[in-house]
């Protein structure tokens, strides 16, 4: 799965690698970006654009906003045809820019987390859906700022295919990465393999525990408590 990702690169990075013309001004640096938070997405409008969705995605015709904290990942096998995905899937895709993201170790009772990135510490892409949503006529959600009917929610979710030998160490599954050269035909609807990328691409290592909180969200989350890295051999 994917429970927590980081946007910590800079933002002129992200705009070279997905081709975009502009970028905002004021979007710090994320290092533990969790479900419900919102995160910097990039999709086709005219061009492609960078827009902030909330990560857990609410199917159009949901009653309860809550069924997105459950839905902030899809599977890759079943995305096209699960009926809280597929219509997103058909006609609203998007890439999440990441340089990170974190799946956690069990070690007896304690849970110890880890962090994988490319080998290369550039950013790259997830493959991910978006959706539209608005509150129906007497739902009250207390974390929309406009609290109306009126209000328009989008949210996204980020597919999760079998984990490769690097991740698979920690966890079975893992986000599905796009790569460059595929990024016009997801977001285009067209076919692209939604399986792991290749081993060789990634590195990971042990994090402090400072993690776990969504609360904190600094370098200390991103920083490795040990230095041989857990890489595929």
């Amino acid at each position: 799965m994917c429970g927590r990702f980081t946007q910590s690169c800079s933002w002129e990075e992200t705009a070279e690698l997905f081709d975009l013309e502009e970028i905002p001004d004021d979007l710090p640096p994320r290092y533990n970006i969790a479900p419900t938070q919102s995160a910097a997405v990039v999709r086709n409008e005219d061009v492609r654009r960078l827009r902030m969705l909330r990560w857990g995605l609410i199917p159009s015709g949901a009653l309860d906003p809550s069924v997105g904290n459950r839905l902030i990942n899809a599977r890759a096998e079943t995305a096209s045809v699960r009926p809280s995905f597929r219509d997103s899937f058909r006609a609203r895709r998007c890439l999440v820019p990441v340089d990170g993201f974190f799946e956690w170790e069990r070690l007896g009772r304690r849970r110890q987390p880890w962090l994988f990135r490319m080998r290369t510490g550039k950013p790259f892409a997830l493959a991910g859906l978006f959706e539209r949503w608005r509150p129906p006529r007497g739902i009250s959600v207390p974390w929309l700022p406009e609290g109306g009917p009126s209000a328009l929610v989008e949210t996204f979710t980020i597919l999760t295919t079998d984990a490769n030998p690097v991740v698979a160490a920690v966890h079975d599954r893992m986000p599905v990465i796009v790569p460059p050269d595929a990024f016009d035909r997801w977001l285009g609807g067209g076919e692209v393999p939604l399986g792991p990328c290749p081993p060789e691409a990634m590195t990971a290592f042990r994090v402090s525990p400072v993690v776990n909180s969504p609360m904190n969200d600094d370098p200390r989350c991103v920083e490795p408590i040990v230095t041989r890295p857990r890489d595929h051999l």
